[in-house]
């Protein structure tokens, strides 16, 4: 998969209602797939409730069923708890990855992520997660 970094830089929180809304589908992995591609490799702005419905739809759920949630913010407050445990890891980007003890956010080169999964396959699985550096990178949009 290619990441480009997107044209806009909308408010994720729509998209994150619709990964929980999914979740309680049974389609939580399908979902947030389709999410993270329609942002990062086509740029589509994942706060659009309209965006949102047709990449339910295109995953085989119901996109309706979707939009009306998010009119209704039916998931808003598990989002909200979601961000809260994310703040107590130290967490405040996007895509993030935490696995054993160790903590990665942002876009990163293929040499952090490298670094990343290393550290966290030494670390014991009953450590709390702490801070990595932000390594953020410049992508092209090309």
């Amino acid at each position: 998969m290619r990441v480009n970094l997107p044209p806009l830089q909308p408010r994720s929180r729509p998209a994150h209602e619709s990964a929980a809304w999914a979740r309680k589908q049974g389609r939580f992995e399908q979902m947030n797939e389709a999410i993270f591609r329609a942002f990062f490799e086509r740029g589509e702005d994942i706060s659009d409730p309209g965006v949102l419905a047709a990449l339910a739809s295109s995953e085989g759920m119901d996109g309706e069923d979707l939009r009306r949630a998010l009119e209704g913010h039916d998931h808003l407050n598990e989002v909200i708890a979601d961000e809260r445990a994310a703040a107590e890891y130290g967490l405040s980007g996007v895509p993030a990855f935490v696995a054993g003890g160790a903590i990665l956010f942002g876009v990163q080169s293929p040499d952090a992520l490298e670094d990343f999964v290393k550290r966290a396959s030494q670390a014991g699985t009953d450590e709390r997660p702490g801070p990595l550096p932000h390594l953020p990178i410049k992508l092209s949009k090309g």
